[in-house]
């Protein structure tokens, strides 16, 4: 026998220890070991609902949002004004035109005392009078604009700023609505959003942070499903269910508590696992092409489970040892 023969004749057995020959479009059923996935529903939640409140009371001038409007951390979502603020600044500008008008005044009666005292014409009394009460108009006047700064800080407060960058979930307010300091005026659920998973209680022991999952892509309305990981699994479990936390890329085009199916990793079983080429759908059954004893192909019907890293699991039709023709 020569060398080129040994080897063709190796990697024909290697061929048939592997169960699956796709060069001649053909494929051995054999028996494999693959993920046990179990579907659950999760909800899409906000990982923090966050209020954003009024800082002084008064009245809702403007609303800036709506319910489901995207928003920036800080950016405006409401302005409240108090017209009370206002009067008291007007009233601190006139108290400030006349402590103005008494500092000039105090300012010209230290000058006349200093020129008389200069001159021997007046006593020193008087000119420490002029200067004390030159000093006392100046600190009336600091304290004025002190005050007048706090009232211009209380009116810029009327800015409702939101706290993080999310999505607005509700706006319970209008405009001409009465708040109080810290009253909502709106709740922001941060982004990005996440879906928070209640798995039956069996399944805890082989559930881990970082478990792969996958959303039914007829839910997602797409032609193929979202993916993503477990990120957290809280230690508690509640009326027999494990809560964990999973994050999916872009969830932010969904409402806040939408209910839909998720499919987990469950431990491992066994089962027959085909390619998805060779099942085809005809009338609503499936069917696979299976070499007989005399080479011909034969159409059967099978039962199709889940869909798998490798192909679509087979519950029922073809066994162990079956060949598969690609249709």
């Amino acid at each position: 026998m020569t060398r080129l023969n040994i080897g063709l004749l190796v990697a024909l057995l290697l061929a048939a220890l592997m169960g699956n020959s796709r060069a001649d479009n053909t494929f051995t059923v054999q028996r494999i070991e693959f993920a046990d996935q179990k579907a659950v529903f999760a909800t899409v939640e906000s990982p923090n609902v966050v209020p954003a409140r009024a800082r002084i009371g008064g009245t809702v001038v403007s609303l800036a949002v709506r319910e489901g409007d995207t928003v920036t951390q800080g950016q405006t979502v409401a302005v409240v004004g108090d017209e009370k603020l206002l009067l008291q600044i007007k009233s601190l500008d006139a108290r400030s035109a006349g402590l103005e008008a008494q500092l000039a005044q105090a300012k010209l009666d230290v000058a006349r005392a200093e020129t008389l005292f200069r001159q021997g014409a007046g006593p020193r009394t008087t000119l420490e009078q002029a200067r004390t009460a030159m000093d006392v108009a100046t600190s009336a006047l600091r304290a004025l604009a002190a005050e007048r700064a706090v009232l211009t800080q209380n009116l810029n407060e009327g800015q409702v700023l939101a706290p993080v960058a999310g999505r607005v979930l509700t706006t319970p307010l209008t405009v001409g609505s009465v708040v109080l300091n810290g009253d909502t005026v709106a709740t922001i659920g941060e982004l990005p959003f996440m879906l928070r998973l209640r798995i039956p209680e069996r399944h805890a022991r082989s559930l881990k942070v970082g478990d792969p999952i996958r959303l039914d892509a007829n839910q997602l309305g797409v032609d193929k499903g979202a993916a993503g990981t477990i990120a957290l699994i809280y230690p508690k479990i509640e009326e027999g269910r494990v809560v964990a936390d999973a994050r999916v890329i872009d969830l932010g085009q969904y409402f806040v508590g939408d209910r839909t199916r998720v499919w987990i990793d469950a431990g491992m079983r066994g089962g027959y696992v085909v390619p998805a080429e060779f099942v085809r759908t005809r009338a609503g059954l499936d069917y696979v092409l299976l070499r007989q004893a005399d080479g011909k192909a034969a159409e059967i019907p099978v039962q199709r489970g889940q869909v798998q890293a490798k192909g679509i699991e087979i519950l029922s039709g073809t066994a162990a040892g079956d060949v598969l023709v690609h249709p």
